[in-house]
């Protein structure tokens, strides 16, 4: 199996060394905007560089992996669809809405497989959460709390085209949420501030979030994301039943600190960020891409299923923006869902 990926910044070159030593992927032909650096990753990782993007789709690969910048997921999605190529694309699968539904109605009409890069639903914690509540452990669920915390702003850069907080980051939330509670939000509140960094008010963006969302049996959430967490990578859902309650997340790297006496010590080496904490589930997202491309399995986050996150995402911008209430049918979505 011949694999092409599509970009080689900082996800990019985590994917593609957990594709270089896959015993099933076979060679792995490396692709940047920037030429150069896809040379010099691909003579690490003993892979072979494209010159151009082009060549990914010229010189005949088996499969694509999109990690390029956000701007250009939805071409590139469409590009390897139409060649009857199986993609696995890191969300978003476009910056906006409507760009999204457009890509994802040529995927289903040319039957085209798409993989979006959801980590969390490899993540070990996460799944035992999702085993819990769908067993009945903990009882009816009646509260969810998200926590999403980076412990440093990106560069502003970054921020001018990353779609902001609650579609770049909370998103992950989001999904979280539908995965592990086999739900549907219904409804969402959502408030941010732009208090801190100035970058923030330069792009429109907010540093800090809060939504609260009902889910259609009356499950409660709320979920809190922040780019401004100096203490640490801090990433947690807590789920509350009329049983029990469980943390997914909460180990002795969470960078949070007990006030009681005889509460737990803080943590000595809290994460760092997204890619050393959800490392593994990194690479056993791309495990299964290997095994969907070969016709194994099945798939474990389509396109419909990244909608329904960004949905939630869009609505809680809008009601960020407006200052109300948003209902999620108020907002566009494929048929027959």
């Amino acid at each position: 199996m011949r694999i092409g990926l599509i970009g080689t910044g900082r996800i990019g070159s985590f994917h593609a060394a957990t594709l270089a030593r896959h015993p099933e992927a076979g060679s792995l032909l490396l692709a940047d905007s920037d030429p150069a650096r896809a040379a010099r990753l691909a003579d690490r990782l003993g892979a072979t560089a494209a010159p151009s993007v082009e060549q990914v789709f010229t010189w005949g690969v088996d499969a694509v992996v999109v990690a390029s910048s956000t701007d250009g997921h939805a071409e590139l999605v469409v590009r390897a669809v139409r060649g009857g190529l199986p993609v696995f694309c890191e969300k978003p699968v476009a910056p906006d809405l409507n760009r999204t539904l457009s890509v994802l109605r040529e995927v289903a009409a040319l039957g085209g497989l798409l993989q979006v890069g959801f980590m969390r639903r490899f993540d070990a914690g996460y799944l035992t959460a999702r085993e819990l509540v769908r067993s009945g452990s903990l009882g009816r669920l009646h509260t969810v709390r998200t926590i999403t915390a980076d412990p440093a702003p990106p560069a502003a850069d970054y921020l001018a085209t990353s779609g902001g907080l609650y579609r770049d980051c909370m998103v992950h939330d989001f999904d979280m949420v539908r995965w592990v509670t086999g739900r549907e939000v219904v409804e969402v509140y959502a408030a941010g501030s732009d208090a801190g960094p100035p970058q923030f008010r330069q792009t429109g963006d907010v540093d800090t979030a809060a939504a609260v969302l009902t889910l259609d049996d009356g499950t409660l959430v709320t979920a809190t994301g922040t780019r401004c967490n100096g203490a640490g990578y801090d990433v947690r859902m807590e789920l509350s039943g009329e049983r029990d309650q469980v943390s997914a997340g909460l180990d002795d790297r969470t960078p949070i600190a007990s006030t009681e006496p005889h509460g737990p010590p803080p943590a000595s080496k809290p994460w760092t960020g997204f890619l050393e904490r959800f490392g593994p589930a990194y690479e056993a997202e791309l495990n299964a891409f290997v095994h969907l491309v070969r016709g194994e399995g099945v798939n474990p986050c389509d396109g419909r299923e990244a909608l329904a996150a960004l949905r939630v995402a869009e609505a809680c911008e809008l009601s960020r923006r407006e200052r109300r209430r948003v209902r999620l049918e108020e907002l566009p979505d494929l048929p027959d869902r």
